[in-house]
This record gives C-alpha cells, structure tokens and sequence, in this order.
C-alpha cells in the first residue's frame, strides 16, 4: 500500500513524487498518458525571475526557488544518471529607451532583493554576453538568476530518479487509494471548478519550435514577450504563443511561423538555423495567476496541487517540498498566495 497517490505526471506531479520518496514515503504515481504528456513536454525551459521590484511574498518564493534550483536538479541528475539540461546562463532582455531609467531603479532594487546572489545589470547591447542581438535602444538588460531546464530531459530525468527509489509511475486511468494528491494540468482546474461550482482557472495553449543551433553556454534571451532558449544538445528554443481560445491542444499551425519569424528579427545567427520540431500543449492557469495548493474542500485525504502556468519548472522543486510536508506530515507553511481559496 503506499502511503500517497499522485494523479498526474507533469512536474509538479514528478517533483512531489521525488520529494516523498526521498523522505521515505512509499509514493504511487498515476498519469492517464504518459509522463510529460501535457504542458510540462515542451521545449522552452526559461527558468526567469519576475522583476526586482514592489517585492511580495510571491517574488521572494520564486527567488528563493531559483536560488536552491541548481542543488535539486543536480541531485536529480545524480539519482538518475541523466542530465535535465539545467544550467544557470542567466537572461539578456532587450530594452526600450524609454524604460532606460527604470531598468537602472531595478538594477538597485536587484542588489538589495537578490542579497548579491545575482545581478540585474544595464549593458549595451554590443556588450550583452552570449549571440547578439537587435535591441531597438541599443541597451539591454543582462541577469544572472535566470536559469535554463530542457523540460523533456528534465522529466525524463525525474521519471528514471524515481525509478531508482522504487516508484513506479503507472498509466491509464487506474483509480487512487488513500491520501491523493490531484497534480492533473488544466483538466485538473477544470474538474476543480466543476466541482466548487466557481471558476477555479482554466487552460491556455502555447506552441513552440525547436531550431538546430549550438550556442551551450549562451545565455537565454527575451524581447517582445518571446523566449529564445538556447540548450546543451545543440538546439535552441523558441516560445511561446499564449492562446485562451483554441480547438485543438496539441496542434501547431501557423503561429510558430510567427515565433520563428520574430526570433530570427531579433537574433540574427537564428536566420539560417533549421527547424527541428514543433510542440503545443496547454498549460494550467488558476484564476489568481497563482499555483493552487492545498487540501480539496469536501473531500477528505485529497489534495490540489496545480497552476504552474509559465512558471511550473522554476517553482515545482520548492512548492513540491512545501506540499510534502503538508500531506506526509501535516505540517501547512503554504504560501497565502498559493493556498487554495473558494469565494
């Protein structure tokens, strides 16, 4: 018998399952598809902080997760023998000359906030390290907190991790026993919200493409609200579409023309890289933005554990340790922000 069932095999799904395991915990692990299967087998894997500014207690969190992310995907990778494509690269924003003297405000703000963990620093772009890019004020934006994960290696990584501690990850539609944790995607905040009968969140597709460029040590880029990732294994990704209204989630169409196209703008050494492959999928949204977390109101020994949205990968390894307290030992420090409210 084990002592938890986790329903769902994204990252927040593996990384809860790896966090009881280590602690003893005899963990059975339930996707419907397979591992990875919705929005955490993607391609981009940007690993970025919000920025250092009107500090909360949801901006310290995730500084503190990317701060201890190195440490966890290093034992990760130890456990399992595979490599997640973690690397700590860091970010190089582009800039408009009209946010000048705000991005040097933040850049103060970073030296006080990050504890000199990482900087926030204000270059011009010639300067900016990594592949050049057009910035249209000629500055940049260059931090070095932001991280990198390739999300399929990453997964794969955790999936053989858990292999290695004894937990066996089965698939279908196999029903949980005793204390379950529901870490199911945007199906997940779908069955919440029928549930409460209040909207909960919903899901939002993305897409994004691969191209075959080796740039390893090059930090990651954003501009225009697009991520260029540039991996270990001699790709770079380029995502993503941010969809509310969509037929199909796992198809791909047209605006990964678009990505590429922007992309190849903004960084010219993309212009004559190839296309590898394309992906869509869509990620859980809650409705406050927010990772929900928490036990399921009205159910007894269930538990939530969903929204990761854009910042699943960076958050997972210190929301999972935080929800292995709670249903292991019963010991509650959520977050307020992510703790799971009905109206």
């Amino acid at each position: 018998m084990a002592d938890l069932t986790i329903m769902g095999a994204g990252i927040f799904g593996l990384a809860l399952a790896y966090s009881c395991a280590q602690r003893g915990a005899r963990v059975r692990v339930i996707e419907k598809r397979t591992p990875g299967a919705g929005s955490s087998g993607g391609l981009v894997g940007a690993l970025a902080p919000h920025v250092p500014e009107n500090w909360n207690t949801k901006k310290a969190f995730q500084f503190e997760a990317l701060r201890l992310a190195g440490a966890f995907w290093d034992g990760v990778a130890t456990c399992s023998g595979l490599d997640p494509g973690y690397a700590r690269l860091g970010r190089v924003q582009t800039l408009a000359a009209d946010k000048l003297d705000l991005a040097h405000a933040r850049a103060a703000q970073a030296r006080e906030l990050w504890q000199g963990f990482a900087q926030w620093q204000v270059l011009r772009a010639d300067d900016a390290p990594g592949l050049p890019l057009v910035s249209p004020s000629g500055w940049v934006v260059h931090d070095t907190l932001s991280a990198r994960l390739h999300p399929r290696k990453a997964g794969a990584a955790l999936v053989g991790a858990l292999a290695k501690l004894g937990v066996v990850i089965e698939t279908g539609d196999t029903p949980p026993m005793g204390t379950t944790v529901w870490a199911t995607g945007y199906e997940g905040l779908q069955d919440l919200s029928r549930d409460l009968g209040t909207d909960m969140g919903a899901g939002v597709k993305g897409q994004s493409v691969a191209l075959a460029l080796s740039c390893p040590n090059a930090p990651q880029i954003f501009a225009d609200g697009l991520h260029i990732v540039p991996h270990a294994d001699g790709t770079v990704a380029i995502g993503s579409t941010t969809e509310r209204a969509f037929d199909d989630p796992g198809s791909t169409d047209e605006s990964c023309d678009m990505l590429v196209a922007q992309a190849r703008m903004i960084c010219p050494a993309l212009r004559d890289a190839p296309e590898i492959s394309r992906w869509a999928g869509v990620r859980p949204r809650a409705k406050s933005r927010a990772p929900l977390m928490g036990a399921w109101p009205g159910r007894a020994g269930h538990f939530v554990f969903n929204g990761g949205f854009k910042i699943g990968f960076a958050m997972a390894p210190a929301l999972a340790a935080i929800m292995a307290d709670l249903v292991l030992d019963g010991q509650d420090t959520i977050p307020e922000e992510f703790r799971l409210r009905t109206p």
